[in-house]
């Protein structure tokens, strides 16, 4: 077993950037101490680390070599070296083992050496400096002044980006049928601050087209349905396929009765059309109609048909829910995403609650079980990113993945979509918070409330 601990791994892999898993190869206290057995186990196996263990010909180019200390008089106190002289970083020499730097900086043993019984007396040298940044360490504080080592270890490193982590990024309950089954019933008995007099909820989903909006009530409404619905317009398209701006009804399955928040569906952001910073303004205010037809050629205004012409709290947007595909994240159109931070601006100078949801697909071509979503690396990741993109803090970034190709529900998949309306819908009751502490100190007017 290698003799490398976690904690020692996962600096190790801070210091190399990224996940990596780590192999012994060669071990002197297993393999013996002798140069030749060294080079036939590691030689030609990629990237390596040795490690010397403490009681108390050819130079090869390698512009990320470094040395390193993880423990000083046995206590944890971690420092890499990095390389100075790329050229020189490391030294293979048939009767060497393992040597570093030109001078060199290391060079840990030639021939065989015997253990004496408490230690290997390696019969190297040092010469910290050579080809390698010490940082105004020195040989006594790296290794006491000599080089008895109680194991010598080598360990091939292989990045595995696509790992789980130890430990999730983001805590969740246990993901169990009991869990989904909390979750649809705290969703299912929803109810908006009762001093509002408000029956629903409302949440905006907005994105670029293909993002994901329409499909994400599908998703919504196929799990309170009981079976996979498309009851709003959905797929890839040049252009949005949602023409009509739509106010979703979400119907628990058994009575058909509508639950107490509504998903609200307008069409798709694009670079040069789409929904504009003036629509949105109109529809966050509570102005638009169900069903109105977006019409390029006849801007909204208060002579459309159905025009609210004084919307209450009721009928105004209490979340807005920016839907994202992740796997575009990198490559958004610059003019989109000037879009999307103008209306972030606009919707913030009206006070809107604002949340990031995306859609995160292809999961289970990357190999990511829906479950493990949270020890993705990859997906936190993405999380990250889109959290320095929008400006927005990581717990608002919601990974999401939508029904599209299954043709049954999927316990996993149903469960990661009420984990983020759940929190939608608590973003909506921030809002709701905020309307209500204004109302109580007098700033707002009874009279704007209605149910």
């Amino acid at each position: 077993m290698p003799e490398i601990n976690k904690v020692d791994q996962k600096q190790l892999s801070e210091w190399i950037t990224g996940r990596h898993k780590y192999t012994l190869l060669f071990k002197a206290s297993r393999d013996g101490c002798v140069a030749t057995t060294f080079h036939s186990k590691c030689n030609n196996k990629g990237a390596t680390v040795t490690v010397l263990l403490r009681n108390a010909n050819a130079y090869s180019l390698d512009n990320k070599a470094f040395l390193f200390r993880l423990y000083q008089d046995g206590t944890f106190k971690p420092v890499n070296f990095p390389v100075t002289g790329a050229g020189n970083a490391m030294y293979d020499h048939q009767s060497y083992g393992p040597t570093f730097g030109g001078g060199h900086d290391l060079y840990t043993f030639n021939g065989t050496v015997a253990h004496d019984g408490t230690c290997y007396p390696l019969n190297g040298s040092t010469s910290f400096g050579t080809s390698y940044n010490m940082k105004g360490e020195n040989s006594n504080s790296i290794c006491n002044g000599n080089l008895k080592v109680t194991d010598l270890e080598v360990y091939m490193v292989e990045e595995i980006p696509n790992a789980p982590l130890e430990n999730p990024w983001r805590r969740t309950p246990e993901w169990n049928l009991k869990f989904l089954e909390e979750l649809k019933a705290n969703i299912e008995h929803y109810k908006p601050l009762k001093e509002l007099k408000i029956q629903q909820a409302r949440i905006l989903l907005v994105g670029q087209v293909g993002a994901g909006k329409s499909s994400f009530f599908n998703t919504i409404n196929s799990i309170f349905r009981g079976y996979i619905t498309s009851q709003a317009c959905s797929g890839n398209a040049e252009h949005s396929l949602t023409t009509v701006y739509r106010t979703y009804q979400v119907r628990n399955g058994p009575s058909g009765k509508p639950m107490n928040f509504r998903l609200h569906d307008t069409r798709g952001l694009e670079a040069d059309q789409g929904i504009d910073g003036h629509e949105i303004s109109y529809i966050v205010d509570g102005h638009l109609p169900d069903r109105h037809q977006f019409n390029p050629s006849l801007p909204i205004s208060p002579e459309i048909p159905g025009f609210i012409t004084s919307p209450q709290l009721s009928d105004k947007i209490h979340c807005v829910a920016f839907v994202m595909d992740s796997s575009t994240v990198d490559v958004l159109p610059e003019k989109v995403l000037e879009r999307i931070k103008s209306l972030q601006t606009r919707l913030n100078q009206k006070g809107s609650a604002l949340d990031q949801s995306r859609q995160s697909m292809s999961y289970n071509d990357r190999g990511i079980c829906f479950w493990r979503v949270f020890y993705s690396p990859i997906i936190q990741e993405v999380v990250d990113r889109v959290s320095q993109i929008m400006g927005l803090p990581r717990a608002h970034i919601l990974p999401l993945k939508n029904y599209e190709s299954e043709m049954e529900l999927d316990d996993n998949v149903s469960t990661l979509a009420l984990i983020t309306l759940q929190q939608v819908l608590r973003f909506a009751d921030d809002y709701m918070y905020n309307y209500l502490d204004l109302l109580e100190e007098g700033k707002l007017r009874q009279e704007n409330i209605r149910e």
